[in-house]
């Protein structure tokens, strides 16, 4: 797992998004797999799942609705919708408007979108802001068990982070 640090306005979420293909390089190239991202089209962006400051949920939509449309739009993995709502304490909220959830409750299932899609990338931009503890050590578990399937994670963090089951690489961008 590379976490990403560095002060407010350092590049942290710049970089984030070159990663993704949101964002163009000014200059190099981004490589997976020894192909650049750029000649690799939609099979790179099958493989990566992207979770930002924004939540990037629907808020006219219900919480399976948006689950849904995230599975209809990229890789959908074997978990039930229903089934990921459950995992992340938000079973209850699945036919409710996104509009009436708390920003905690946004921020989780927008996270949700990590167990019902199949990508071996996860980058995320601050993916603790909104949760209480219970929620953090919650989401915790599921990168960690993302990484012990070989899964890769690039992240961004105010928060103190410790992950003593993965191995974890610090970049300082403030330097």
């Amino acid at each position: 797992m590379l976490l990403v640090e560095g002060r407010n306005g350092s590049g942290k979420t710049s970089l984030l998004r070159i990663l993704t293909g949101l964002k163009m390089a000014d200059e190099g190239q981004i490589y997976w797999h020894e192909t650049a991202i750029s000649e690799q089209g939609s099979d790179y962006h099958q493989q990566v799942t992207y979770v930002g400051h924004h939540d990037g949920v629907k808020r006219d939509l219900t919480c399976l609705e948006n689950l849904h449309l995230v599975q209809a739009m990229g890789n959908p993995s074997t978990v039930d919708p229903d089934d990921a709502l459950e995992q992340v304490n938000l079973y209850h909220y699945g036919n409710t408007p996104v509009s009436n959830l708390s920003a905690g409750q946004r921020r989780r299932l927008a996270l949700t979108r990590l167990i019902v899609t199949e990508a071996d990338l996860w980058i995320l931009d601050e993916p603790y802001t909104s949760l209480d503890k219970v929620s953090t050590a919650l989401f915790q578990s599921i990168f960690e068990a993302h990484l012990k399937r070989g899964g890769i994670i690039v992240m961004t963090s105010h928060h103190d982070i410790e992950m003593p089951s993965a191995d974890l690489i610090r970049l300082d961008l403030s330097a």
